[in-house]
């Protein structure tokens, strides 16, 4: 997402390379390519032509300090922005009833139901609520399936009532379950249509009038570009919805909907889908959306990222072990989960400040794993705890188990000797304020 945006951008602000100073000339022309690439990034022409004069006006009134450059200057006052256009600051669900409702809006095909059960599991894994998820799409064949399905996935029941179709008493009884059983947030996944039509908006506002939701979420495909925006508008002329979720920003979008729809409606963007796992739903932090767009990276959100996946006694355990150069084969495999668990491989590398721009044309399989943990997978419990046995005769025996070749388990010998290695200078290094490593100079 946003790479295209991304490239036209940079491309924008040379144009003030090796300028001196800031005049209404130069900052006319990089402006002028600036909103162009903001059309072609599918961003409403409207929200474009106001950002651009904005950003014309208080690059303007800048004096330039001798220590910045004008470029660096135009950088700083786009990525500001940038952030005030997609909502300032992130906003978090005010969930205050018991249970509290949320209630789930948006047109077939833009995520909706797969995108409640991956609320669902955010707020009962970060959150520590107890979830409960009520299946009220009742004209999609298989929906109420496939949130039951989600639902066992991911460990939180899913109420549904065989052969009611009225939506709205299923939700009233969800909530009554939810009070019986002590759930404290029910999610109400409502149906869909094609298209906007009156039927629809009277059901779902219907929905709205008799379980009084704590919280509305307009779901959307990103993909959709421009009618993501309009539809948007549609339903919140309606439903006066708190906030929208951006379904599949890691696809092959132009990523206008994320710059455009909080302007438009006036409501902020709360979440984005990132993937197709459950648990590829991130909080949207705009200032971060913007250091992403101008390739800046996002270290915060990787660094969060990992410390959701990583145990502090676990990793106590971990460091304990690398000193003692006992870190084997069987950590490594608990490693290599805890990385796939953060998400796609390619987006994370892309938070590393520098390394999106330098990966965009790879093509990185999150696949990538596979080999090594079918290596590893091959060997026996002894092997894995005692990589140093592992001769030439066991060497052939796991790469015939593995399907792959002696070159290969080699590799991945040598390589994860080196990283033991290195790990182990780390974890024996004294340590510093923060608890961070200090390294000798």
């Amino acid at each position: 997402m946003f790479e295209n945006l991304s490239e036209r951008l940079e491309r924008s602000f040379k144009i003030l390379k090796g300028e001196g100073k800031i005049t209404e000339v130069n900052v006319a022309e990089t402006l002028k390519d600036v909103r162009k690439a903001l059309l072609d990034a599918d961003v409403n022409y409207k929200v474009a032509k106001t950002f651009t004069d904005t950003v014309k006006e208080k690059a303007l009134g800048q004096n330039v300090l001798t220590a910045v450059r004008p470029s660096q200057l135009m950088v700083k006052i786009v990525h500001d922005e940038l952030t005030a256009l997609m909502g300032g600051d992130a906003v978090e669900l005010e969930l205050k009833g018991r249970p509290s409702v949320i209630l789930m809006s948006g047109l077939q095909g833009s995520g909706k139901t797969t995108m409640s059960g991956k609320l669902a599991l955010m707020l009962k894994s970060k959150k520590h609520r107890r979830p409960l998820l009520a299946a009220c799409d009742v004209y999609r064949p298989a929906a109420i399936d496939q949130l039951t399905v989600l639902g066992e996935q991911i460990d939180v029941p899913v109420y549904k009532e065989e052969g009611n179709k009225n939506p709205i008493e299923i939700a009233q009884n969800a909530i009554r379950e939810a009070k019986a059983k002590n759930y404290d947030v029910v999610i109400v996944d409502t149906a869909g249509r094609l298209a906007v039509d009156e039927q629809m908006m009277q059901e779902i506002a219907a929905i709205k009038e008799a379980v009084t939701p704590d919280q509305i979420l307009f779901v959307v495909d990103a993909m959709t570009g421009q009618d993501a925006v309009n539809t948007a508008k549609e339903f919140n002329d309606r439903l006066d919805f708190n906030g929208v979720v951006l379904t599949k920003l890691d696809g092959d979008t132009r990523g206008g909907a994320a710059l455009s729809i909080r302007t438009v409606v006036s409501k902020p963007i709360m979440f984005v889908g990132t993937g197709e796992k459950l648990e590829a739903l991130d909080v949207f932090h705009p200032n971060r959306m913007a250091d992403r767009i101008l390739g800046m990276g996002d270290i915060v959100s990787l660094v969060e990222k990992a410390q959701e996946q990583f145990d502090e006694e676990e990793a106590k355990k971990l460091t304990k072990k690398l000193a003692r150069n006992q870190f084997d084969f069987n950590d490594f495999l608990t490693q290599i989960a805890q990385i796939k668990k953060m998400g796609n491989i390619k987006d994370l590398m892309g938070m590393i400040p520098g390394v999106g721009k330098q990966i965009k044309d790879l093509d990185i399989d999150d696949n990538a794993f596979k080999s090594v943990e079918a290596i590893i997978y091959s060997m026996t419990p002894y092997e894995r705890s005692h990589p140093d046995a592992i001769n030439g005769s066991r060497r052939q025996r796991i790469a015939k188990g593995s399907g792959t070749n002696i070159q290969e388990v080699n590799r991945l010998l040598k390589q994860f000797e080196q990283t033991r290695k290195m790990m182990k200078n780390v974890a024996n290094m004294p340590m510093g304020k923060m608890g961070m490593p200090k390294f000798k100079r």
